[in-house]
């Protein structure tokens, strides 16, 4: 237990920071808050099979993630925390199961490597601040390749490791659907077709492991198909095959330039994609007498590089790459790892480019701070921006509200930027400085805590764009004005204000909102008259009952044309406001 003390008090660490950072922040319009509330109407409507989404069937989805965050609801209630968590155990997880496979495949140091670079990459803090499968996902990938990797190499009961693989790609297709299939079978069959082993295929337990993943994936299909018409069509063949093809009814995402696609993948990995270049000293061997080694590093390539070239061919959000950071995260601790040995200068070079880099970065951040000294903070980021409308497919990007940013923003931001400025002013050049005297480990943690404080900058930043990304504050508003027989009309589709619906726990009518995600569950006889035209809005207008209208501001000229009628604005925040009839 003794050679396990650091990664577990890293471990502990890790937990306690990523918690921290889970509070303060709402929950986001778009798929942040519908996924949220098609956990909690789990619980409401006591149905653990057909997901909803304000009223309205969301087949779209593989349900084990919902069924997490309904649980932590049911214990800790419903707020932020209780749907994070499921998001940042799978995290603690991922990096303790990832250590473990380091340290197998090749050594205590590489698995400590491959924990840290994940704890660390800037995908990891910035795809765990909402909530989507990926992180559980990739902890499954994991699982599955590591139990696969120690049956094959192991003796005896050993090969009972392949059952481990089983379930967890029965979790994962549980987690994501049919890529939880693809992307476990793929590399498998990738590595024992270049190793030349296929006969190998006599040992992988076929007959009982197909048998543990059907017990463990097929009920919740058949029975979601049994109580849902056209649902086999609908998740299998416009989720999966159309998606795929990017020909998917309701498209509601876009595509990346395959250049832009493939240098954000050095972003996620930041800071240690700066040891790429070291893996063109590793060996990658596909000849059956190899040593062990150099073929481990031939199949997470083959783990990694499948899933990077799926995506790159299919509909490639930035996001969805996530379960290839292991892979790439094994290669690089084990190459960090053996520099470290070697007393490589490379591995000085790399940390001194990656230093000079933060201090050009460092210093550029400088400038538009002091570029903005004679602006004075008005506390609405939202009056500083270039917004546009949240609908628009320039918001499916993670990062797409930095385009947004002007230098008067940055007024705005002063506090969070001049953090980031130190951590990275200073972190990264003390990195080097650790590296070029050989206090590798101490280099190790110093990366960890610079990136921890960037983190703390990010988190702070995105706590200012709170009101932008997120319509709480309205959602207060609305529930300190409400009154019996109140309604609340969204101009436009629900994930434009989802964390109206998640905050106020009602209903939300759409305007012009049967599209995207609850378009197909809109076709069932049961799916609630909550999509509107705006004639039936004119309607409900005049009614003696209050009626809130959410509107982004770039629509509200627009839809008081629409209207027609007297309207009072109670509020007016983040770009985006709420109307009421009297």
């Amino acid at each position: 237990m003794r050679k396990h003390v650091l990664i577990m008090i890293l471990l502990c660490l890790s937990g306690i920071f990523y918690t921290a950072l889970s509070f303060q922040f709402s929950l986001a319009d778009d798929i942040d808050a519908s996924h949220a509330i098609a956990a909690r109407e789990i619980l409401q409507r006591h149905d653990w099979i057909t997901l909803h989404v304000n009223g309205v069937r969301y087949l779209e989805k593989a349900p084990l993630l919902y069924w997490l965050v309904a649980i932590a609801d049911q214990i800790f209630g419903i707020n932020e925390f209780a749907v994070r968590l499921p998001t940042i155990v799978a995290v603690i997880v991922l990096a303790g199961i990832a250590y473990l496979f380091g340290r197998w495949a090749y050594s205590p140091k590489a698995g400590l490597y491959t924990a840290v670079m994940l704890l660390s990459c800037v995908g990891m803090f910035l795809f765990t601040r909402m909530m989507i499968p990926e992180a559980l996902l990739t902890v499954w990938f994991t699982l599955g390749h590591f139990c696969f990797l120690r049956a094959f190499w192991g003796k005896a009961h050993e090969k009972n490791y392949y059952f481990g693989f089983y379930a967890a790609m029965a979790l994962a297709v549980l987690t994501k659907g049919l890529i939880g299939i693809i992307f476990m079978v793929a590399p498998v069959f990738l590595f024992l077709l270049s190793t030349q082993q296929l006969s190998a295929w006599r040992e992988l337990r076929l007959l009982p492991g197909t048998a543990l993943f059907l017990a463990i994936a097929a009920p919740w299909h058949i029975l979601a198909g049994l109580r849902n018409e056209n649902f086999f069509w609908f998740y299998f063949v416009n989720e999966h095959i159309l998606r795929f093809l990017n020909v998917r009814e309701q498209r509601d995402y876009n595509r990346l330039p395959m250049l832009q696609y493939w240098l954000l993948q050095l972003i996620w990995l930041f800071p240690w994609s700066i040891g790429l270049p070291l893996l063109s000293k590793q060996r990658f061997s596909s000849r059956p007498t190899a040593e062990r080694s150099s073929q481990i590093n031939l199949y997470l390539a083959l783990w990694a590089g499948f899933i990077l070239i799926f995506f790159g061919l299919s509909s490639n959000q930035e996001y969805y790459t996530f379960p290839a950071y292991p892979a790439v995260a094994l290669l690089l601790g084990n190459a960090f790892a053996i520099a470290e040995t070697q007393h490589s200068k490379i591995l000085v070079r790399l940390h001194t480019g990656l230093a000079v880099f933060a201090l050009v970065v460092a210093a550029c951040l400088g400038e538009l701070l002091w570029q903005t000294r004679t602006f004075q903070p008005t506390g609405d980021l939202s009056a500083v921006l270039n917004l546009i409308s949240a609908d628009s497919v320039h918001y499916t990007r993670s990062m797409a509200r930095v385009f947004d940013l002007t230098p008067q923003a940055f007024a705005e931001l002063r506090e969070p930027v001049l953090r980031t400025v130190l951590a990275l002013g200073i972190g990264f050049p003390v990195v080097a400085w650790l590296h070029r005297y050989r206090h590798h480990s101490s280099a190790m943690l110093a990366t960890l805590l610079t990136m921890w404080l960037f983190f703390i900058a990010a988190h702070q930043a995105h706590v200012k764009f709170d009101p932008i990304v997120s319509s709480r504050s309205l959602a207060t508003v609305i529930l300190q004005r409400w009154q019996p027989g109140a309604k609340i009309v969204i101009n436009g589709n629900h994930e434009i204000a989802s964390s109206i619906g998640f905050y106020t726990d009602q209903q939300l009518l759409l305007l012009n909102g049967r599209k995207f995600n609850l378009e197909f569950g809109s076709r069932y006889p049961d799916a609630p008259p909550v999509f509107l035209e705006i004639e039936q809005v004119r309607q409900l207008w005049q009614t003696s009952n209050l009626i809130f209208l959410f509107t982004e501001n770039i629509k509200k000229e627009t839809l008081l044309h629409d209207l027609d009628l007297p309207t009072v604005l109670v509020a007016d925040i983040g770009g985006k406001s709420v109307l009421v009839n009297r």
